[in-house]
């Protein structure tokens, strides 16, 4: 298994604690962001686009220095990518990887206002019908979906995903058996959690990169081929 655990900070230390109330991540100067209830776009041919923020429990949009250092690092396997946002949220992750140059997206929020919030935005950008909003929950979404095999499109599996679930659900070792089989051969995987918390993920998982900031620690894998 290949875990992380919380160890010698990898980036900027983060700003204020999160109050229990609104436990908004670290941002783009390491504390929360510069604009309260808004994320933007940071790089691609969406670039500079805001992104409502709603007030929604559990909802921590990943902060524009961590998306910058990640997106870095994703570089070569963007172009044409088949992205599944797993619990989108404000959509920062999927539609920051479309800007990109992902093919498309495939974004699952399971509260129905920030699902019609990412519809509303998604029809308002050119080239957003690549995004396809899902409400529905997580884990009953990925259940219903067929295992990756041979084919193409979704069939064929994601290319790369993104799980980035509220903090306090503990939902991580759950999706792992769901999402894993619906990923293709050589997928990426970025996994956001908190700093002190143990992911364990299936041998066959390499960790390509990894970084923290005080309060999130944050790891991109890649799927070793058979």
């Amino acid at each position: 298994m290949n875990t992380f655990r919380r160890g010698p900070r990898g980036g900027a230390d983060a700003g204020p604690p999160r109050s229990p109330r609104n436990p908004a991540k670290p941002g783009a100067d390491g504390g929360h962001n510069a604009q309260a209830g808004k994320v933007r776009i940071i790089g691609g041919h969406w670039r500079g686009t805001r992104l409502n923020v709603a007030e929604a429990p559990g909802l921590r949009p990943t902060s524009d220095r961590v998306r910058e250092t990640l997106f870095n690092w994703l570089i070569p396997a963007l172009p044409g990518a088949r992205v599944l946002d797993l619990f989108a949220g404000s959509g920062a992750l999927g539609m920051e990887a479309l800007s990109r140059g992902a093919a498309s997206a495939v974004l699952v929020e399971r509260d129905p206002a920030l699902a019609a919030e990412l519809r509303a935005l998604a029809g308002r950008l050119q080239g957003g019908e690549a995004a396809q909003v899902v409400q529905a929950d997580a884990l009953a979404w990925l259940a219903q979906q067929p295992p990756a095999g041979e084919g193409d499109g979704e069939a064929a599996g994601f290319d790369l995903a993104f799980v980035d679930p509220p903090f306090a659900a503990g939902l991580w070792d759950a999706v792992w058996p769901l999402l894993l089989p619906r990923l293709a051969p050589s997928a990426w995987l970025y996994v956001e959690a908190p700093a002190d918390a143990a992911i364990a993920l299936p041998a066959q998982w390499d960790r390509h990169r990894e970084g923290a900031t005080r309060e999130v620690r944050y790891a991109l894998y890649r799927r070793r081929p058979a």
